[in-house]
């Protein structure tokens, strides 16, 4: 996949360094970072976005899984190296990540799962050139992502005592940097995650619902 120019609707694969129509006919892309440890509620959070403000959910670890699923070659691959315990390429995600939003018709996006750290984040930079326009964090204490994680009923091999353990070890390694570093920028709006699930969203509803006129102004995706 090459380099694009201002529109995501775009699939001219240019060496210029712009394209002027479409420049002028591309929408503006809102792009919102949803942050958190595992079991914070990032996707529980993310369905009542979409549903009261129109956005459109894109989770790096449904867009892996659904590219496994389509049995294309990348796919394949994928499905290879997550069996060897390899971690996907970043700049692979985020190509899935690009794809997906070329193919929507919409211009809000939540990204939840991703960065995860910082060789994501300049994937992320190197491809789709944009910034997020702010970072939702969700921060809950590890003990309530425990109880969540070991009492949700989803069949996740996963979601045992030493796996879960490793995973909070690689956030806390490699996320939290990376929020720290939103956070020098001003982006980011951290909200108290480990409330009851309405409680909580009354708090991002809030947020979002202040930050619409921020977000609306939007980046134009560029080559």
């Amino acid at each position: 996949m090459g380099s694009f120019c201002g529109s995501l609707k775009c699939k001219r694969d240019s060496s210029r360094k712009e394209c002027n129509e479409c420049l002028e006919k591309g929408k503006k892309i809102k792009v919102v970072f949803v942050m958190g440890g595992p079991g914070s509620g990032k996707g529980t959070q993310c369905a009542k976005i979409v549903q009261q403000f129109g956005y459109t959910h894109l989770s790096a670890g449904e867009l892996l899984r659904k590219e496994i699923n389509s049995g294309s070659e990348n796919g394949t691959m994928i499905q290879n190296m997550m069996n060897e315990g390899k971690l996907v390429p970043s700049d692979l995600t985020v190509r899935l990540i690009l794809k997906a939003m070329q193919e929507s018709d919409n211009d809000k996006f939540l990204i939840d799962g991703f960065p995860r750290n910082e060789e994501n984040l300049k994937a992320f930079e190197n491809h789709i050139k944009i910034e997020p326009n702010f970072i939702l964090f969700l921060d809950c204490p590890e003990e309530e992502m425990t109880r969540r994680l070991l009492s949700r009923n989803q069949g996740r091999e996963d979601d045992n005592i030493e796996t879960i353990r490793k995973r909070f070890r690689v956030y806390e390694e490699s996320t939290l940097p990376l929020v720290d570093y939103f956070a020098s920028k001003g982006k980011v709006h951290k909200v108290d995650a480990a409330r009851p699930v309405e409680e909580v969203f009354e708090s991002v509803k809030t947020l979002f619902s202040s930050t619409e006129e921020q977000v609306s102004a939007g980046y134009l995706l560029k080559s």
